[in-house]
């Protein structure tokens, strides 16, 4: 649990007892600890926010979506369910600008405790009072598992092809040329993809870390093998997700045999490997998106959202390699993800991978809700050579 909690709401309890009784630090305002990038990371990574009491104050500032402090800031970047539990004086209640406001968060898919009915602090009587804690922890549990429950059909009738893990392009029977992608990102997204109801199929180079269990397994070892693989089964999919690291250049020829070291050095020809994600962007296939990974160590997001361009891509995960503990052979990831019909990109700060695949997942959903399959092709408009 985390408390986010507002400067007025500390006048009542004080910060230290909120830390406390969390074991997390406890601010108001975005500016501690922002290397962790607080005020993304709370609401994104949140199962269910809970906002009591809900001050007439705060019910004013979230329906304009003002966010000057932590709170404003975490409801803003929340990709879960909302609940606000009012309380406030009877005339503070009935106000008109109190109902509109309440009005205006229903419509944007919060959920609404009414308050209740009783004696406030000023001696008067009437609604407005804070719903009882039992009520309010009932109400927010059931929100939170038919939530669960929605997600975990999000993807029904959705089959999702994946390609994961390194490819070797071969010089010789024991030498290759490859990368140190583990396959664990691409193993997390086919794991969620799967629990939250989809069909599932990898198409899997090569890999260090154990793969999800009940879903389809192509192995391929190179770039040509997957290229092969992916481009025979695309026409199934209706979700191509490239999270494979697949190597762009191979020797233009493999030597037979094991190549002796008797010279000071070797020259390798090399040669283009297929482009397998601009291919599946142009086969232009109806109802398909197209999401693929930029590994960079510079210009991240400029070499990213070149590649989103110049791909005809739906969406693309970026992530910065060259840091330390991100990315390739990591446990954990950093991403941006940037689609193509959002002019800000989503920052996911450091997580487990298997909590980054979930948030790449939800912007799916959204993709998949503005882009049907039967006006995909028109609304993309005509794929690039």
């Amino acid at each position: 649990m985390t408390v986010v909690p507002t400067a007025a709401a500390l006048h009542f309890v004080g910060a230290p007892t909120w830390s406390a009784l969390s074991g997390k630090p406890v601010s108001t305002d975005v500016w501690s600890n922002v290397h962790e990038v607080p005020h993304v990371r709370i609401g994104q990574t949140a199962d269910l926010v809970v906002v009591a009491p809900a001050t007439a104050d705060l019910l004013a500032k979230a329906a304009h979506g003002l966010a000057d402090d932590l709170l404003g800031n975490t409801l803003l970047t929340a990709r879960c369910p909302v609940v606000f539990a009012p309380a406030m004086h009877t005339e503070m209640w009935h106000h008109p600008a109190t109902q509109r406001n309440l009005q205006q968060l229903r419509a944007d898919g919060v959920f609404v405790i009414e308050p209740d009915e009783g004696e406030m602090a000023c001696g008067t009587i009437g609604p407005g009072r804070l719903s009882e804690p039992e009520r309010i922890v009932a109400a927010a549990l059931d929100i939170l598992e038919n939530s669960r429950k929605e997600r975990a059909r999000d993807f029904a009738g959705e089959h999702v092809l994946i390609t994961v893990g390194a490819t070797r392009e071969a010089i010789d029977p024991v030498r290759f040329l490859s990368n140190n992608s583990s396959g664990r990102m691409g193993f997390a997204i086919a794991d969620a993809a799967k629990q939250r109801g989809a069909e599932v199929t990898l198409i899997a180079g090569v890999t260090n870390t154990p793969p999800p269990r009940n879903v389809e397994i192509i192995c391929v070892n190179s770039a040509a093998e997957m290229h092969v693989a992916v481009m025979g089964d695309l026409a199934k999919a209706s979700i191509f997700i490239g999270a494979a690291a697949v190597a762009d250049y191979r020797p233009v020829k493999r030597s037979p045999e094991k190549i002796k070291k008797t010279e000071s050095s070797l020259s390798l020809e090399l040669e283009r490997t297929p482009d397998i994600l601009r291919e599946v962007a142009a086969a232009n296939q109806d109802g398909l998106l197209v999401i693929g990974f930029a590994a960079e160590t510079e210009n991240v997001l400029q070499n990213a959202r070149e590649k989103l361009s110049t791909k005809n891509l739906d969406a693309i995960v970026a992530n910065d390699v060259s840091q330390n503990g991100v990315g390739f052979d990591s446990v954990n990831n950093e991403v941006t993800i940037i689609s193509r019909d959002r002019n800000a990109p989503i920052h996911v700060p450091l997580m487990a991978k298997t909590s980054v695949a979930d948030i790449i997942l939800d912007e799916v959903v959204r993709l998949r809700a503005r882009v049907k399959p039967s006006t995909q092709s028109v609304m993309k408009g005509p794929r690039k050579a």
